[in-house]
């Protein structure tokens, strides 16, 4: 049996702003745009990655969610406590460098960890944060 991950969410609170950071910040392809009852899903991904997605999904993608739950959920997303994503890359400072000219908001600038990654971190427009690591030449 194989497993393999086909698509990962992340809460957006503006799929607009999003949608330019993902795609033109990161260079993310767009591979489906959807609306239904209110909500959008922006599907995106790395061209070199053709089976993995990553959609863009509402903060409370429930049309039965109620009011509080959507209140919650938003003041989750505007303290930055809400997940992202790892990236990996094979040049961890050419991508913080593309990243910081797009106007990422820097969270980590590229550093050497213990664990064998060089990595920076960012916050999405939303306040994800992401991380892009690059592993350590042995």
């Amino acid at each position: 049996m194989d497993i393999t991950l086909s698509s990962c969410f992340i809460a957006v609170d503006d799929h607009d702003k999003a949608l330019t950071f993902y795609r033109d910040a990161l260079g993310l392809e767009v591979r489906n745009d959807v609306g239904f009852e209110g909500m959008r899903w922006v599907t995106v991904g790395a061209p070199s990655q053709p089976d993995v997605n990553i959609v863009l999904e509402p903060p409370l993608a429930d049309p039965n969610a109620s009011p509080d739950d959507r209140q919650v959920m938003a003041e989750l997303m505007a303290k930055g406590l809400l997940r992202g994503v790892i990236f990996a890359t094979d040049d961890c400072d050419a991508t913080f460098e593309r990243v910081s000219a797009a106007g990422g908001e820097v969270l980590q600038e590229p550093m050497e960890q213990p664990y064998g990654v060089r990595d920076c971190a960012f916050r999405d427009p939303s306040g994800n944060m992401l991380r892009f690591t690059q592993p350590l030449k042995k």
